[in-house]
């Protein structure tokens, strides 16, 4: 049920506990979260032993993107995505370009944004020629049910629904959007649980399994790395990931991309260029075959 015209809304993936705490079934995190409580993404709070999504219709960004952006580069080229994204994360990145949305809602700070129902998103892609709607600039996960309603629509008006993720959704949300998803482009940051864990939050096994499911579902991949100074710019993890794709498929494409200061790594340099030289000649090594260099 939508309350408030339609800024929260409560979840279908939870459980309740006892002691009136829920656990959250949205992403891997799986959140027990307490009364009066919020989980890991900011935007996701126990009221009375049930659990709402504060951002529901709150609209922090639109934007008419061309599609190379999100990037995909193998998927509809050279058209329009109208792209879109509420308030919060369920990671914290420690290099995020956006953190000022990804991030504003923690810890329970207010849900900024613009109510915009899913029937206006719709409209305003049409209006403006758009072939997609892209789902961006913050993780589509945790507003998976304002997506949700607009990927329903979207379909029924012949537009095409794309995901910029972090690829940790859970299990239930997989199977929820794959029939409505056309692409998608994952973030697979580094290959080992240790530098997820301490830069990120989250665990590196389950990004790489949801990756190979949504190939499996046949549903257009393409993979970034953004290469972090200090974090994953070694050789032999990169290699790793390179060999990950290799086995799963070395026709999905890799886009390797420059991180330049950001957040709470502003005092960082930007990727030196020969890494991401080295990281191309292991994806030629590995027989990847479309690999690309971002923000250089």
């Amino acid at each position: 049920m939508a309350l408030e015209g339609g800024l929260m809304k409560e979840v279908g993936f939870y459980d309740a506990l006892d002691e009136r705490k829920v656990q959250c079934h949205v992403c891997h995190h799986h959140c027990i979260i307490g009364p009066k409580q919020r989980g890991i993404c900011g935007v996701r709070e126990n009221q009375k032993g049930k659990l709402y999504a504060l951002n529901y219709g709150k609209t922090i960004a639109t934007q008419i993107d061309p599609i190379e952006k999100k990037p995909l580069y193998h998927y509809l080229e050279n058209t329009r995505t109208y792209s879109l994204a509420t308030v919060g994360c369920n990671l914290h990145c420690l290099w995020c370009q956006n953190w000022r949305i990804s991030q504003s809602p923690k810890p329970n700070k207010e849900i900024i944004g613009q109510y915009i129902s899913p029937e206006e998103h719709i409209n305003q892609a049409l209006k403006h020629g758009c072939d997609s709607i892209s789902y961006t600039y913050t993780e589509p996960t945790i507003f998976f049910e304002y997506a949700f309603d607009i990927m329903t629509l979207a379909k029924e008006k012949g537009l095409k629904n794309i995901w910029v993720s972090n690829g940790y959704m859970s299990k239930q949300v997989f199977d929820a959007i794959v029939p409505l998803l056309d692409a998608i482009n994952i973030d697979i940051k580094g290959f080992d649980d240790d530098i997820h864990k301490k830069y990120c939050g989250c665990l590196a096994g389950p990004i790489r399994e949801n990756i190979r499911k949504f190939h499996q579902a046949g549903i257009h991949i393409e993979l970034t790395t953004l290469i972090v100074p200090g974090m994953n710019d070694d050789v032999k993890d990169l290699e790793r990931i390179a060999e990950f794709i290799e086995e799963l498929d070395p026709h999905i494409p890799w886009h390797i991309s420059r991180m330049y200061p950001a957040w709470k790594m502003s005092d960082s340099r930007p990727t030196p260029k020969d890494i991401m030289y080295q990281a191309k000649e292991l994806a030629k090594k590995h027989h990847i075959k479309n690999c690309h260099l971002g923000n250089i």
